[in-house]
């Protein structure tokens, strides 16, 4: 059972590993067929620059060229052509530090000295570990006051249609009253918050770079998605003039639209993350269920001249806490081949995500999982960090109440 378990995770795993390959190439071919051009544009129009002002002022290309290196060192160093504010100052250096303990990285400030050097390694290696157990804790609240105001709505909802008491929760022998204990928010109710919730502080945000540091709004969301998702390319970076109109607010105001951007982008991406496990078992367990029917297929050409019993398939109706998609009214469909009703894609896709939420709860609060015969088909073993926590808040604020 053991040798099952780890083959379906491997399979799993070697799937997501195809998937993002094949992600990566896509995008890749997209953005060479929409940047290149425009490099090359680039180019040109440089090439055609550097030959008329060496032809202008009488000096040599590699004369030329050496000063333009000399002055990339001096970029690297801080030094631009117009003027900035220090980069190693009090306030620019807190700047960085804050860059690299949220792992955004811009990159426009770097540390040139061997002894800089070295202290970011062991800076950033306590500061990043800090920070990600920061938004943990921070993904744990979130998702607990989510569940908290959903759970709330979904019983004013059952109140409302005389389902469930006014005078409280209990004291109804109806199913809908005994199942609201183990009620929970749906991952994509969650992951649709969490959009809304990122969208307007981006949109926020970018109302606030536009007027002050001089891009355009589209450039402003731009930059708030990279720097929210701590990709932090540095073609863009905020509060790098050496003087603004209300400087103090405003660069306030940037530490709190960054802080709050990166915690519910950081948080987004851990839902969407259970949403695509969620997916690959979707797609796995309609491969095995094609080569099954393959098989039986097969199976069945080869012996069609023989006695078959009365009964070749024994109906099942299985409930939906066995993870098993309910097959008494699909049984000849989807021995065809065909597509399962969506009736049952949804029934399955949301027993697989109440597993999987099971076992990542089982993984964070420490405890061995038991290995039933639903967990040995769901879910990713040996689930960690934020999205056990998450899940571990979900199973906590539904047994609270």
């Amino acid at each position: 059972m053991a040798a099952g378990r780890l083959n379906a995770d491997n399979a799993r795993f070697l799937l997501l590993a195809v998937l993002i390959v094949l992600y990566m190439l896509c995008g890749a071919a997209v953005f060479s067929a929409i940047e290149l051009p425009t490099e090359r544009e680039a180019k040109e129009r440089w090439e055609e620059r550097l030959e008329n002002f060496t032809r202008r002022h009488n000096l040599s290309r590699a004369e030329l060229r050496h000063f333009l290196r000399e002055y990339e060192e001096a970029s690297v160093a801080g030094i631009r052509v117009d003027d900035i504010r220090p980069r190693w100052d009090f306030t620019g250096a807190f700047y960085f530090v804050g860059t690299v303990v949220s792992t955004i990285g811009f990159g426009m400030t770097t540390p040139a000295t061997i002894g800089g050097k070295i202290f970011l390694i062991f800076y950033g290696l306590i500061g990043c570990a800090g920070t990600i157990l920061f938004f943990n804790l921070f993904l744990e609240r979130l998702i607990t006051v989510i569940a908290y105001v959903m759970k709330s709505c979904h019983e004013r909802q059952l109140r409302r249609k005389g389902v469930l008491p006014h005078n409280g929760r209990r004291g109804s022998g109806s199913s809908e009253v005994d199942s609201l204990a183990g009620w929970k928010p749906s991952v994509y109710y969650v992951m649709l918050i969490l959009c809304v919730a990122s969208l307007i502080i981006s949109c926020c945000a970018s109302a606030m770079y536009t007027p002050i540091e001089g891009w355009s709004y589209f450039d402003s969301l731009y930059f708030c998605f990279v720097a929210f998702s701590t990709i932090g390319f540095g073609d863009l970076v905020s509060s790098q003039n050496i003087r603004y109109e209300s400087q103090g607010l405003y660069r306030f105001g940037n530490f709190v639209f960054i802080l709050m951007g990166v915690c519910c982008i950081y948080s987004l991406f851990n839902v969407i993350s259970i949403v695509i496990k969620q997916s690959i078992n979707w797609i796995l367990k309609k491969f095995a269920c094609k080569c099954c029917h393959r098989c039986q297929r097969r199976l069945f050409r080869s012996r069609r001249n023989v006695v078959m019993p009365g009964n070749v398939r024994s109906r099942r109706n299985i409930s939906i806490e066995t993870d098993v998609v309910n097959e008494s009214d699909t049984d000849g469909r989807r021995l065809s081949g065909e597509m399962i009703s969506m009736k049952d894609f949804l029934a399955s896709n949301k027993v697989s995500l109440a597993i999987m939420q099971k076992q990542l709860s089982e993984t964070a609060n420490g405890y061995p999982r038991q290995m039933s015969s639903n967990s040995k088909q769901n879910g990713f073993s040996g689930g960690v960090g934020a999205l056990a926590i998450m899940n571990n808040r979900l199973a906590e604020t539904s047994m609270d109440r």
